[in-house]
């Protein structure tokens, strides 16, 4: 395998497409056209509210690496309980918000501790939606940088080793976990694309070269005119990086 093969192939293992659609029949319809190009699919709170657990197991099913993004926030018992019935469906990661404190944190790594096969946890610290005034909003007068690096702390110290943050504080996370963390990364927009709603954001290269583990994408691919286009167009840029 040529070097380029290879960072193209560690590409399409670190590249999350976002199935951010309605239905279930759309999401598998897309990941069967975009399974040539990469792995790992996100599955979100309105494909999962649409379609339910069942789409996480048929897309398991189909040999995809799910990534199920539910961003669990609860008393500690609940999030345990939530964290134990999403190890039976076959996703690989699944997200829980950092700011639900130590202890709900603790019940979430304790409940997937005791399962078979426990999908990687990760906290989420900030949302890349969210900038200084949206913080401030919520009566956070830290920035959002700082935010996501006491949230990073707390859930270090809770047994968590995986992160969800924005590409502006990757660096310092990568700083805080140390090689073995697993950071995933929203917020990814390729040069020229559009940010949307979205507020702290950076290039798939950019990403990478800071620290980034994975990298999640949803609209530059999914409302796309050419989704597989747009996918290789990613995976060329990530490969570069790596």
């Amino acid at each position: 395998m040529t070097t380029s093969a290879a960072a193209m192939e560690a590409a399409r293992e670190r590249l999350i497409v976002a199935l951010d659609v309605p239905t279930q029949a759309e999401a598998l319809a897309l990941a069967a056209r975009l399974g040539g190009s990469c792995r790992w699919f996100k599955v979100g709170l309105e494909l999962f509210v649409a379609a339910g657990p069942g789409v996480v197991e048929a897309l398991a099913g189909r040999g995809y690496s799910v990534f199920l993004d539910l961003k669990l926030h609860d008393i500690p018992n609940t999030v345990a309980s939530a964290v134990r019935s999403a190890g039976g469906l076959g996703a690989k990661m699944l997200t829980i918000h950092a700011s639900g404190g130590p202890a709900m944190l603790t019940a979430a790594r304790e409940a997937a501790a005791g399962l078979v096969s426990a999908p990687e946890l990760l906290a989420v610290t900030v949302l890349t939606s969210m900038n200084q005034e949206q913080v401030r909003a919520v009566g956070v007068e830290r920035s959002p940088a700082e935010q996501v690096s006491l949230l990073a702390a707390m859930g270090l110290a809770a047994g968590i080793r995986g992160f969800v943050c924005s590409p502006q504080e990757v660096k310092t996370l990568r700083g805080m976990t140390g090689p073995t963390g697993v950071l995933v990364i929203p917020g990814i927009r390729p040069a020229g694309a559009a940010v949307g709603d979205q507020q702290r954001i950076a290039t798939p290269a950019t990403a990478l070269a800071d620290g980034a583990s994975s990298l999640v994408v949803g609209r530059p691919i999914t409302q796309a005119a050419d989704p597989v286009a747009a996918t290789q167009a990613i995976l060329a840029e990530m490969a570069g990086a790596l």
